[in-house]
C-alpha cells in the first residue's frame, strides 16, 4: 500500500501545506513507476495523433530526466488525461485540496483496478450482470477518507484492502449480500479510511482484508 495521509481525522491540512519532510509536495522526488506512467500517457497521446514523433521524443527525454513531481506535471498538462498522471504520495497531499471522482460501468462485462493506482476520493461502480474487481493492496490513497459507491444488480464486486485501512460498510443486500471485513483492525492516527456504500440486488459485494 502507498503512503498514508498524516494527521488526526477532522483536522484537514490546508492547501499548500508542506509534506512530512517540510517541503512542498510538488518538490518531492519521483520514482521509476511514476516516470513509466507518464511515459505511457505520452505514448497513447502520440498514438491518437495528439503529439508528433519529435514531440514524443522530446517529452520522453524530459520524463526520464525528471527528478520531482513538478518536473512531470507540465509534460501532460495540455493532454486530456484522467487519472494517469502520478501525483505526490498521499502523505504530502492536503486532504482538503484533492477530491477526484471516478465512475465506471460493468454491464455484461468486467471492470478491474489492481497494482499501483491512485484511489480517488469518490469512486462509483455499477455492476449489472457483470463484475468489478478492485485491489487496493498496492494503491495510494489520494485522501485521508475515500468513498466507494458500489451497486450490484445480478452482478458482483470484490474489493481487497491491505491491513491498516479502516473500512466502514454502509451497504445493504436485497436478495443478495453486502459483506465487509470481520473483526477490528489495528489502525494509527494517519491511517486511511475507506467507506463503502450501495446496494446489491440478486448480487453481491464482498470486501476482504488481505496482506
Amino acid at each position: 500500500m502507498g503512503d498514508l495521509v498524516p494527521g488526526q481525522p477532522g483536522e484537514p491540512e490546508r492547501a499548500g501545506q508542506s509534506g512530512q519532510s517540510g517541503q512542498p509536495a510538488a518538490n518531492l522526488r519521483v520514482g521509476d513507476a511514476d516516470r513509466n506512467r507518464v511515459a505511457e500517457v505520452l505514448r497513447e497521446a502520440a498514438g491518437e495523433g495528439r503529439l508528433d514523433l519529435a514531440e514524443l521524443d522530446e517529452r520522453l527525454d524530459a520524463v526520464f530526466a525528471a527528478k520531482t513531481y513538478a518536473d512531470l506535471v507540465p509534460l501532460t498538462s495540455d493532454l486530456p488525461v484522467t487519472g494517469s498522471t502520478p501525483t505526490p504520495p498521499a502523505s504530502a497531499i492536503p486532504a482538503a485540496s484533492v477530491n477526484p471522482a471516478e465512475r465506471h460501468l460493468a454491464i455484461f462485462g468486467g471492470f478491474e483496478r489492481k497494482g499501483g493506482w491512485t484511489v480517488p476520493g469518490e469512486l462509483t461502480v455499477l455492476a449489472f450482470c457483470g463484475g468489478a474487481d478492485l485491489d487496493l493492496r498496492e494503491a495510494t490513497f489520494s485522501q485521508r477518507e475515500c468513498t466507494f459507491t458500489i451497486n450490484a444488480i445480478m452482478g458482483g464486486a470484490s474489493v481487497v484492502v491491505p491491513p491498516g485501512v479502516r473500512v466502514i460498510m454502509d451497504g445493504v443486500g436485497i436478495l443478495g449480500g453486502y459483506s465487509g471485513p470481520r473483526g477490528p483492525e489495528e489502525t494509527g492516527p494517519g491511517s486511511p479510511t475507506l467507506r463503502i456504500k450501495g446496494f446489491a440486488i440478486m448480487g453481491g459485494v464482498d470486501v476482504r482484508r488481505r496482506r
